[in-house]
């Protein structure tokens, strides 16, 4: 075994059917009293009904959050916050409306409490991002890490099909990741590999029934290790593709990580064997050789769009970002290499198979 180091970040997580209806509860017992709710337009609704559950504690709702976190929408939410009464931002969603609050935080130092209504795992993270001249930069400060994360699995009941499969690979995504990245350590490892089962078990079931209660908790349980995986060590290759993709093109990202996460194993598949080999396991492949087809067939028979062209890429979008990558690259255990990741990235494009 070789040596490692491990730090576990300071969240209070609160994980539960139901568990959302303790919200005042749980905001008086941190001492929070004038509280900002944050979510996406399409979410304004929601939050509107949570401010008045929260009552005499709310003191607005702003309903501005967007995809990947542009800087302007940021700038104007942080000139928002820095007007108005508040102690306190309550993030309601995914991965939008997280980002956006965490880029509050880290120009006010005000905290976040997260409820989460995707499985992306934002909400475990010291990691925060913005997109600028098309081009997607992240950080890390403990700032932006919400201070407490509020998992009900009731409130994913409404994630249509496609949007709740493509979240869950997202997830799986970051725990994948985890097992080969360059600060691994074995407990981390072993969520990673918990993440992992539990995602591929579970998110067919919620695929064959959204109201599989059940089936909802063990992906919002998945989600969660995910999330902490993330928050805990390094990325590598396939986040820096997502980050690209998502940055330059402005592509979904929940989609743009299930599609692209079979051709990134594929890539690394060699690199550190004994994660390969940790995946293929928890997959159910014969072989490490296997892993990206495997994943492939996954997001296959749950639903989700093969192809990155599906989504929005250009055709020149392989060559481009393959260049992007290697020009300005996040550690990976494989080199990178400008050839393969086009051919790859090609493949992702059409929605062929990665091997």
């Amino acid at each position: 075994m070789t040596n490692f180091r491990y730090k576990a970040l300071p969240v209070d997580v609160y994980f539960g059917n139901g568990k959302s209806t303790e919200t005042k509860e749980i905001l008086l017992h941190y001492g929070y009293q004038k509280i900002l709710v944050l979510t996406t337009p399409g979410q304004e609704e929601a939050g509107h009904k949570l401010a008045k559950e929260l009552q005499e504690i709310c003191a607005g709702v702003y309903p501005h959050a967007v995809m990947h976190v542009p800087v302007e929408v940021a700038d104007k939410a942080v000139r928002f916050a820095k007007d108005s009464d508040i102690d306190c931002y309550l993030a309601l969603g995914g991965g939008s409306t997280i980002g956006l609050a965490k880029i509050m935080a880290l120009k006010t130092h005000l905290p976040i409490v997260a409820l989460p209504t995707t499985y992306a795992g934002s909400e475990m993270t010291t990691i925060y991002g913005s997109t600028e001249n098309n081009l997607k930069t992240t950080g890390k400060d403990i700032h932006v890490l919400p201070k407490v994360v509020i998992y009900d699995p009731e409130l994913n009941i409404t994630l249509p099909a496609e949007i709740s499969a493509c979240s869950g690979m997202n997830a799986m995504a970051h725990a994948v990741e985890a097992l080969y990245a360059e600060d691994k350590n074995p407990i981390i490892s072993l969520m990673a590999i918990e993440s992992i089962k539990a995602l591929k078990s579970a998110l067919p079931m919620i695929v064959k029934d959204l109201t599989d209660i059940s089936a909802r908790q063990k992906v919002t349980y998945g989600a969660w290790l995910a999330g902490v995986c993330l928050g805990s060590v390094g990325m590598a290759i396939h986040h820096k593709i997502c980050h690209t993709l998502g940055g330059t093109f402005n592509l979904p990202h929940a989609q743009v990580h299930a599609i692209t996460l079979a051709y990134s194993v594929q890539y690394n598949r060699n690199a550190d064997i004994e994660a390969m080999d940790r995946l293929a396991e928890a997959l159910g492949a014969s072989s490490r050789e296997e892993v990206g087809l495997v994943i492939y067939r996954l997001n296959e028979s749950l639903g989700i769009e093969l192809a990155l062209k599906d989504i929005g890429l250009p055709k020149e979008g392989p060559a481009e970002v393959a260049r992007i990558v290697c020009d300005s690259p996040y550690y990976n255990p494989r080199k990178y290499e400008y050839n393969e990741l086009e051919r790859l990235l090609t493949k992702a494009y059409l929605g062929l198979p990665p091997a």
